[in-house]
C-alpha cells in the first residue's frame, strides 16, 4: 500500500514511516522543510512538501495515496485551541480526497478525555482536541474510511513529550514534585508499539472505530517523579494543589490530571501486544537526561 503520513519526520510519525517501510508498505511523507524532506529521503520514503496550513497540500498527498496516516499536530500549546481548529481543517482536507474510494485514513487524537475506546467525550470538553475526534466522525458520515487512533505519552529515545517537560521544570526549580500524594495516573506507551498499532489500523481498522495505543495504562506521576529526582539528584517534594500553577506554570492541568485508560478492546481487535519496555524502565536510561 502507498501510504501518505503526515508528522512523518517527528517522534512518534518517523516510527510510523519505519514501521511502515520494514512491513513492505510504500511511504509519501509530508515535509515542510529542506531537513525534514533530506530524511525522509534518507529513510527511504517519497517525500511530499506541505504542511498543516497548507490544505491544498494535504489534498494533494492524500490523493496520490491509498491510504493515510496523520500523525501530524502543532504542539504549541499557548495556541491549543487554534491548532485544534488547524487538525479539523487538515482532516477534512485529506478527507475530500478519500471520500468514497474505501481508501483508510487514521487520524491521531489522545486518550486524556477516554477510560476506553467506547467513551465518546462532549464536545464542550475542556480538552479541545474533542475537536478532532468529532471532524473524524464528520466524515465517516460523509463516506470516508477513516478511525481515529488515541495515543496516551508516548516515551523512548528522542521523547519531546511529558516526560522531558517534567524533567525541565526540576532542573528549573531545583525539586522533582508531585501534587498531593502523586496517585494521578499517566497512561502510556512505546513508540514503537504505537508505531506497529498505526500499521495494523491502517491495515485492518474499520470505520468510525476508536483505538487506543495503550501498553501502562497507569503510571502515577509520583512515580515518575521519584525517578528523575534520583536522576538529576534533586530532593523529591509533594506540592499542594494551590501550589500547581506557580511551579508547574502551563503545565499544571497535565501534572495534576488523573488519566488512565484501557486498551482491552485494540488488543482483542487486533491481536496487538506491546513489546517495548514500560514508562518507568524506559525513564531511567540516560538519554532523558542528557543535557
Amino acid at each position: 500500500m502507498r501510504v501518505f503520513v503526515t508528522g512523518a519526520t517527528g517522534f512518534v510519525g518517523s516510527a510510523v514511516v519505519k514501521e511502515l517501510l520494514g512491513a513492505g508498505h510504500g511511504v509519501i511523507g509530508l515535509a515542510r522543510s529542506d531537513s525534514a524532506a533530506k530524511a525522509l529521503a534518507a529513510a527511504g520514503a517519497e517525500v511530499h512538501r506541505g504542511s498543516l496550513e497548507d490544505p491544498d497540500s494535504l489534498r494533494r498527498g492524500a490523493d496520490m495515496a491509498e491510504g493515510v496516516i496523520h500523525c501530524a499536530f502543532i504542539h504549541d500549546f499557548s495556541k491549543f485551541r487554534e491548532n485544534c481548529e488547524i487538525d479539523v481543517r487538515a482532516i477534512t482536507a485529506m478527507s475530500d480526497a478519500l471520500r468514497g474510494s474505501g481508501r483508510p485514513l487514521v487520524v491521531t487524537s489522545g486518550t486524556g478525555f477516554a477510560a476506553t475506546e467506547d467513551d465518546r467525550p462532549p464536545r464542550d470538553h475542556a480538552i479541545p482536541r474533542v475537536a478532532t475526534e468529532y471532524a473524524v466522525e464528520a466524515q465517516v458520515e460523509r463516506g470516508v474510511n477513516a478511525s481515529t487512533l488515541r495515543l496516551p505519552q508516548v516515551h523512548g529515545e528522542g521523547d519531546r513529550g511529558f516526560v522531558p517537560r517534567l524533567i525541565a521544570i526540576a532542573r528549573e526549580k531545583g525539586v522533582a514534585a508531585y501534587i498531593g500524594e502523586g496517585k494521578n495516573r499517566w497512561p502510556a506507551v512505546h513508540r514503537s508499539d504505537a508505531a506497529a498499532l498505526y500499521r495494523l489500523a491502517l491495515e485492518k481498522g474499520a470505520a468510525g472505530r476508536r483505538y487506543h495505543a495503550v501498553a501502562d495504562e497507569g503510571v502515577t506521576l509520583r512515580a515518575v517523579t521519584e525517578i528523575i529526582g534520583r536522576r538529576l539528584n534533586l530532593p523529591v517534594a509533594s506540592k499542594g494543589a494551590q501550589e500547581a500553577a506557580q511551579h508547574f506554570g502551563w503545565f499544571a492541568a497535565f501534572a495534576t490530571a488523573d488519566m488512565p485508560s484501557t486498551s482491552a478492546r485494540t488488543r482483542a481487535a487486533f491481536g496487538w501486544e506491546p513489546r517495548g519496555i514500560g514508562l518507568l524502565a524506559d525513564l531511567d536510561h540516560a538519554y532523558y537526561f542528557e543535557a
